[in-house]
């Protein structure tokens, strides 16, 4: 069984909370207010680009922006696969904490 690393965790639940809005710049604004961690663009699409090739998400395009020479966005959805890598995450987590001391600074 493979795990996901932490920087994939992130972005896979700002893509499960996002839903129908994933889009590469409301992923890092929501990154950015959750975590208070800068994203670089061109850097998270890298790594959404692997997280596609891994199954993990899919990625489809909108309709284009309703102005001159609108672009069309790039929208970001979880598969199963995506999904099942989050619940092995939690579950992962879940356990490794499971008999840590809380708050963790009480096991001193």
């Amino acid at each position: 069984m493979e795990y996901i690393s932490r920087a994939d965790e992130i972005l896979l639940l700002a893509i499960l909370k996002l839903d129908e809005d994933a889009t590469g710049v409301t992923i890092i604004r929501h990154v950015r207010k959750s975590l208070g961690k800068k994203l670089s663009l061109g850097g998270l699409w890298v790594s959404l680009d692997i997280l596609a090739k891994k199954g993990l998400v899919t990625k489809r395009l909108g309709d284009p922006t309703p102005r001159p020479g609108g672009r069309r966005k790039l929208y970001y959805r979880l598969t199963d696969e995506g999904l099942d890598a989050l619940e092995r995450t939690q579950a992962l987590n879940r356990a490794l904490w499971k008999e840590v001391p809380q708050p963790v600074k009480s096991g001193r």
